[in-house]
């Protein structure tokens, strides 16, 4: 098996499980290293458990994946934390420390992937901050910060270790539509950088208002806009 090394994600004749149910079949595609790419669908096709397999927090049973230059279906267990180092994942629900302060919630990862020194430490914490549109709040806590400023520290600590990857899981799907608008600013400014950005979103106004490539889960497939024709309006059915 040959992997384009213009891919920072490779699929080939995979298929998605969950037990013993599957999920998504037949899945062929791959995504260039600073690409933009939508994944849509309807809550419960298949977005997240995707996600989830290109990160190896769900086992893949069947074919093969190359992510950021690992293959996936012959990952070690020791050699997930390595793989992710190279990606950035975004969540929709934060999952952010509430007892810890910013710094701190983002000195985690740095400290949980290798970081030991700790100026170097501040500067990368100042820098990714202010790649996201954040002042002096590395004090405050994340009950003391919106919707936006949470979400806005969720992707400021995906980018820690400069992903090739940046995997975002309808990161603005708790947001209201003009807040939503600002993070999906960020992406785009951190995609001109040169990082490739997979987002699962439900939001078909963003979609039609800043087009890209556009994967969509449906019946048990994987349709891609660069193939295959669909109706963007229609995303959650």
């Amino acid at each position: 098996m040959t992997f384009s090394d213009a891919s920072v994600i490779s699929v080939k004749a995979a298929s998605i499980f969950q037990g013993h149910s599957t999920i998504l079949s037949e899945l062929d595609f791959e995504i260039a290293k600073g690409e933009f790419v939508y994944l849509v669908g309807k809550t419960g096709g298949g977005k997240s458990s995707l996600l989830k397999t290109l990160y190896c927090d769900l086992a893949l049973q069947l074919g093969e994946i190359k992510v950021a230059g690992f293959n996936i279906h012959q990952i070690k267990k020791k050699q997930v934390p390595y793989l992710r180092r190279k990606l950035g994942i975004v969540f929709q629900d934060f999952q952010l420390f509430d007892d810890r302060t910013v710094a701190e919630n983002i000195f985690f990862v740095m400290q949980a992937t290798g970081w030991r020194d700790r100026a170097k430490m501040k500067n990368r914490l100042a820098e990714v901050l202010m790649t996201v549109g954040l002042g002096s709040i590395d004090g405050k806590y994340p009950h003391q910060l919106s919707g936006g400023e949470q979400q806005r520290v969720v992707i400021a600590r995906a980018l820690i270790n400069e992903p090739e990857l940046l995997i975002a899981d309808e990161p603005t799907g708790n947001l209201d539509p003009q807040v939503s608008e600002s993070i999906f600013k960020i992406f785009e400014k951190i995609n001109n950088s040169g990082t490739a950005i997979l987002m699962a979103t439900h939001d078909y106004v963003i979609i039609n208002k800043y087009p890209a490539r556009v994967l969509k889960c449906i019946d048990g497939k994987l349709l891609d806009s660069n193939k295959d024709s669909f109706e963007l309006q229609d995303l959650s059915h």
